[in-house]
C-alpha cells in the first residue's frame, strides 16, 4: 500500500525553493480550465509556468476546441505572480485510439485510463526535456475521480526515462478541488460533465 503524501512532498519542495529564492520553470499538463484554475492560482506563486494542453482523448472536436478556448481565457484572466504561457499540443485522436485499442470496454478508472494518462504525460515529458524545463506535472490529480498514486507513479517513471523531474502532487488536497469549483464560478468557466473521451461520455449518458 502506498502511504506517500504527495501534497506534503510538494509543500516541502516549494518551501526549499522559497528559502533559496529560486523560481524554476514548470511544464504543466492541463486537461481543462476548471481543473487548472486552482492549480495555476497555487503554483504561479512559485514557478514560471507553461500550460501544456495535450489531450487527444477529447471527443468530439467541438469539445476539444471549447476546452482550448477556455484554458486560454483563464490564463489571460487569472492573476499570476510569475509568467504563464499556453502551449497547445497536437490533437492527434488516432494516437489515442491506437493507445487504448482493446480496452474500449474497460471500466472508468481502469487500465484504459492509465494508458491515456501515460500517453499524455509522456508527451509532456518529451516537451519538458526538449525545452529544458526544470519540472513537469499534470493537473489531473485535482480530480476526486483520478488516482493520484497512479498518476504520480506514471509521471515519476517518465521523468526518469526522459531526465526531467516530475513534480509530485495531489492537488485535490488542502481544499484544492473545492477552490477549483469556486474559481470556475468566479471566471464563469465551462465545466464539462465527463472526463473527455467518447468512452467516458457514453458512460455518463448511460449512468
Amino acid at each position: 500500500m502506498n502511504n506517500r503524501n504527495y501534497q506534503r512532498e510538494l509543500d516541502n519542495l516549494i518551501n526549499k525553493q522559497v528559502e533559496t529564492q529560486n523560481v524554476p520553470s514548470l511544464l504543466l499538463h492541463c486537461c481543462c480550465a476548471p481543473c487548472s484554475s486552482y492549480v495555476l492560482e497555487y503554483l504561479t506563486q512559485y514557478f514560471c509556468i507553461s500550460v501544456y494542453f495535450y489531450n487527444p482523448n477529447i471527443y468530439p472536436a467541438a469539445e476539444y476546441s471549447h476546452r482550448v478556448a477556455e484554458i486560454r481565457r483563464l490564463v489571460q484572466e487569472l492573476p499570476a505572480l510569475h509568467k504563464v504561457e499556453v502551449i497547445e499540443g497536437l490533437f492527434d485522436t488516432q494516437t489515442f485510439y491506437e493507445t487504448v485499442k482493446g480496452h474500449e470496454k474497460d471500466a472508468e478508472g481502469g487500465e484504459r485510463c492509465a494508458l491515456c494518462f501515460n500517453l499524455r504525460l509522456e508527451a509532456a515529458a518529451k516537451v519538458a526535456k526538449e525545452r529544458q524545463f526544470d519540472y513537469f506535472t499534470t493537473t489531473l490529480t485535482i480530480s476526486p475521480l483520478k488516482n493520484a498514486t497512479v498518476l504520480n507513479n506514471i509521471g515519476e517513471k517518465l521523468g526518469e526515462q526522459y531526465g526531467v523531474t516530475f513534480l509530485p502532487s495531489d492537488f485535490k488536497k488542502k481544499g484544492g478541488y473545492l477552490r477549483s469549483i469556486e474559481l470556475s464560478k468566479i471566471h464563469n468557466l465551462y465545466r464539462q460533465n465527463y472526463c473527455g473521451c467518447v468512452f467516458s461520455l457514453n458512460n455518463q449518458r448511460h449512468a
